[in-house]
């Protein structure tokens, strides 16, 4: 792709994933670029004065966020788009100091469906929430970034395995407590995170903590064209899905939103399935039947990547639902509901894909295969707004490192800001 005086969508959104290691880092970049665009922060635990053409964005829990503008017309329907903030990763576990053999190791858990094999070798760092007692007596909330890389799940060498490379082996109890170092046994991982504190903390009692790569997103390919960084599934959504309301038109009631917890299932306060966005959507109107009223207007864009055909697995695809990287975002389909897409909504995607002179794809699973889902067909559900599950292609979705399309940044940008725009 041509070098640009200004950085690319892709460009940004490398930054925008390198600023946010943990759903929590997510919601605070996000945070950031809201505010900076005027946007003003509401607290879901007081009454709410909205100002006409106003513009606000809520967090829940510090993993979840609701940004939109000008509530006044809400009545007329609002065009929303919705990600996540989580990605597939490993967690820290609560007791997590395992010393043996004079290495200090950390216990994880595997949060969502992480392509375990992935995660050997690479330059691991730590970044999340802690919680504790400051001196003082006062409780404290603060996120962390230990930013260097401090800790690594090395591989078993192939002359001590060589069946390593016929199967996978890897047992998640065994194989992945990362190495953080070789020291003595009086070191203890919560007396490391106080370390890590801003403040004049005394104690730190729990924390959710995830490990993430160190190696910076890039853009990669012979000539530019892919996006290669961890978490694109699924903070390219979020982070498009952002910039697209900031830079569309703001003339009617938008709204977008990221929640937690989309890859294990999404129930939970801060999910899709919670009633986090509801209770957003109860608050711009004044009863049940104003509200009834405004969703049945509104439509609802569930943005989240799909599986681009892969070269060297070519079959793994249906022989005419094969979506290629840079040819478009994808429309989601299946017949089993695991995506929201239907006929209606279809449609109406296609014909703003047209207004926005972006080429589009489909994507329909093999039949003889399971068919993932997202968080479109829950917040269906919850509401009864119509829906449409699509998402730009990539490969690797769950490793460590994935890729996808610069072209397709530019693209599901140009798309989203003509829905944003439509008042069809």
């Amino acid at each position: 792709m041509p070098k640009q005086d200004s950085p690319s969508v892709a460009e940004q959104l490398c930054h925008f994933i390198d600023g946010s290691p943990t759903p929590f880092h997510a919601t605070q970049s996000l945070a950031s670029l809201f505010t900076a665009a005027g946007y003003v922060e509401l607290d879901e635990g007081t009454r709410w004065s909205l100002e006409p053409q106003g513009k606000y964005y809520i967090r829940r829990n510090n993993s979840s966020f609701i940004a939109f503008n000008n509530p006044s017309n809400a009545s007329a329907g609002i065009n929303m788009v919705g990600a996540h903030t989580d990605s597939p990763c490993l967690r820290i576990k609560p007791i997590p100091d395992i010393k043996v053999h004079g290495y200090w190791q950390l216990g994880v858990e595997v949060y969502g469906g992480v392509l375990l094999h992935t995660w050997f070798d690479r330059d691991l760092s730590i970044a999340g929430r802690v919680s504790g007692t400051l001196k003082s007596g006062e409780a404290f909330d603060e996120l962390i970034d230990f930013k260097s890389p401090i800790a690594r799940v090395p591989s078993l060498a192939i002359h001590l395995d060589r069946t390593a490379n016929e199967a996978s082996t890897v047992n998640a109890q065994k194989h992945l407590p990362v190495v953080i170092g070789q020291i003595d046994d009086e070191a203890s991982f919560k007396a490391l995170l106080v370390e890590q504190c801003s403040g004049d903390v005394d104690s730190v009692l729990d924390y959710e903590l995830s490990c993430y790569d160190t190696q910076s997103s890039g853009i990669t390919g012979l000539n530019d064209e892919f996006i290669s960084a961890a978490r694109l599934d699924n903070l390219l959504s979020t982070f498009i899905g952002a910039k697209a309301l900031l830079d569309s038109d703001q003339k009617q009631c938008r709204l977008f939103v990221a929640t937690d917890h989309e890859e294990i299932g999404s129930a939970s306060s801060s999910g899709a399935q919670g009633p986090f966005l509801k209770s957003v959507l109860e608050r711009l109107t004044s009863d049940a039947q104003d509200l009834t009223q405004m969703i049945s207007r509104s439509r609802m864009i569930s943005c989240d990547n799909a599986h681009a055909l892969h070269p060297n697995y070519a079959d793994k695809h249906d022989q005419n639902h094969g979506p290629k990287i840079n040819n478009g975002p994808v429309i989601k389909i299946n017949n089993n509901q695991r995506y929201a897409t239907n006929s209606v909504s279809s449609a109406r995607f296609q014909r703003l894909c047209k207004k926005a002179d972006v080429p589009f794809q489909q994507f329909v699973v093999r039949s003889d295969m399971g068919c993932g889902s997202t968080i479109g067909p829950i917040i269906s559900a919850e509401l009864g707004i119509e829906t449409i599950d699509i998402g730009a292609p990539q490969w690797a979705m769950h490793s460590i490192r994935e890729t996808a399309g610069a072209k397709d940044c530019e693209y599901l940008h140009r798309v989203l800001v003509e829905f944003f725009n439509s008042t069809d």
